[in-house]
């Protein structure tokens, strides 16, 4: 199994206008980020959680020629803007993408994207097969996932074990039930917003004492705004064993 982080930031404290701040002038590629999402690759087939609005410039990036899955974390804009754009996969492999969410998801789906549901069917709308998940655990690509549910402030957000891979984003509270799940993973990815208080993410600081809550072999942080600063720095003031992630970032299990 390979994984690769195709974008470790989010829209959280980035400016939209011109910015003169170190991260937007940094020339460490580290400091570039997209919003949050990974490529899982296992056995020739490819599965990414989450499609932001990024997506489009993650796939051209990474140069996948098919998409076996999309499985979401969740129905925020910055996790599921990108979906439109599955339509490139669906004329390169005459089909429809397999897309894995909770109902609530679905039902955001089928709100948001709703063109591509509609009858008769507009030629070129992104085609997808919805499939419904919950907390059982399942199979995609070869390989068992359970799923995990977190919270992100009052929103039920599911993360996703592999192995002894885990994977959490948007979340600042995980119950304890939910963390029996977690425990004994050999990699963490947690959510690490920034350093000042957030009403729905971990700071840098409980992000780590999550990480030393679960104790994993190493923890990689991602979903990391504007607001925390640059790469090189924030990675100085952290444990051995805890790292930023960045885009690009590939890890072989």
């Amino acid at each position: 199994m390979k994984v690769e982080f195709l974008g470790t930031g989010t829209s959280q404290g980035v400016p939209i206008i011109a910015c003169k701040c170190e991260v937007c002038n940094s020339v460490d590629p580290k400091d570039k980020r997209l919003r949050t999402s990974i490529l899982i690759s296992h056995n020739n087939q490819h599965l990414v959680v989450d499609c932001g609005p990024d997506f489009r410039a993650q796939m051209l990036r990474c140069g996948i020629e098919r998409l076996d899955g999309i499985l979401f974390t969740h129905a925020h804009r910055d996790h599921m803007a990108g979906l439109d754009d599955i339509r490139g996969f669906n004329f390169a492999m005459k089909k429809p993408i397999d897309v894995y969410c909770e109902k609530r998801v679905e039902n955001a789906i089928r709100r948001e994207f709703f063109y591509a549901f509609e009858e008769p069917k507009y030629p070129g709308v992104p085609e997808m097969n919805l499939h419904q998940i919950s907390l059982e655990p399942f199979s995609l690509i070869e390989l068992p996932i359970i799923p995990i549910q977190v919270m992100h402030h009052k929103l039920p957000v599911l993360g996703f074990r592999l192995n002894d891979f885990v994977y959490i984003t948007d979340a600042n509270k995980i119950e304890p039930k939910e963390l029996e799940k977690i425990k004994g993973c050999k990699v963490l990815v947690l959510n690490a917003l920034r350093k000042e208080h957030h009403i729905s993410h971990f700071t840098l600081d409980e992000a780590i004492a999550m990480v030393n809550v679960i104790q994993p072999e190493v923890a990689y942080f991602t979903h990391i705004s504007h607001q925390l600063g640059i790469h090189k720095e924030v990675e100085n003031e952290l444990p051995n064993h805890i790292h930023l992630a960045y885009d690009g970032l590939t890890l072989q299990f």
